[in-house]
């Protein structure tokens, strides 16, 4: 099975399929072992953190310039709309997490921001990409335009922090645990929580690269990176 990381991997419109796939769900599993193994493998027993942040901050770097990624300051973004031109691949830093993030679509059709106070479910349909490795590690079938398996998590606003809880899913059940990724959470207070229920309506559909410290517990014990791409749909 190939993939490649320059193709499309969501499209605008997601419709309900009841198919399970125990073949796919063995890949997951293998391409995980594989990827997250040479993860911890490539760090020296004698490495120091501050060697292995800096090793993840020159994987980041390369990873920028191979995929030639244009980064913004925040302060551009806010002047752009809080947006990002994707036709010059742009991607804004936020300095304060370390985390960088394209918005591809702010998500249209019924739908609003998490307003302060307020909970919701919400749906995610993701690709999780090993920056060190420049790798597939995982992802929900999300990856299908005819997706039925994705990742359910809680979240509530409050005065603009964001926590959140996985309810079910693959990050929950590769990563065994119910904490959501700190950096999936940024995205939240730029995009519109909707359903597709319409021709017209579009998912919130953003990617992030996230420092170790921003994202799951393996992320932060191997001192890795990751850049994910992220779909947000309001549950009911």
């Amino acid at each position: 099975m190939h993939i490649s990381k320059n193709s499309s991997t969501f499209g605008p419109k997601f419709q309900e399929v009841s198919t399970i796939r125990t073949m796919k769900k063995a890949l997951y599993t293998l391409l995980f072992t594989l990827v997250a193994g040479m993860s911890f493998i490539s760090c020296s027993e004698t490495e120091t953190y501050a060697e292995q942040r800096d090793r993840e901050l020159n994987a980041i770097q390369e990873y920028i310039t191979k995929n030639k990624i244009k980064v913004i300051s925040e302060s551009d973004f806010n002047s752009q709309g809080m947006t990002t031109d994707t036709t010059k691949n742009e991607y804004v830093l936020f300095p304060s997490s370390g985390v960088y993030m394209q918005i591809c679509s702010k998500g249209k059709g019924l739908g609003k921001m998490l307003e302060d106070g307020e909970s919701a479910t919400v749906l995610v349909r993701f690709t999780e990409w090993n920056i060190n490795g420049d790798s597939l590690q995982t992802f929900n079938e999300g990856f299908s335009v005819l997706a039925n398996s994705v990742d359910k998590m809680t979240v509530k606003n409050t005065s603009g922090t964001f926590n959140a809880t996985f309810v079910y899913g693959i990050m929950k059940n590769r990563y065994n645990s119910s904490s959501v990724p700190t950096g999936w959470l940024v995205p939240l207070s730029y995009i519109n929580l909707v359903r597709i229920d319409s021709e017209e309506a579009e998912l919130a559909h953003v990617k992030v690269i996230l420092p170790h410290d921003q994202g799951h517990a393996y992320a932060q014990t191997g001192v890795y990176a990751c850049e994910y791409e992220l779909t947000f749909e309001r549950g009911i």
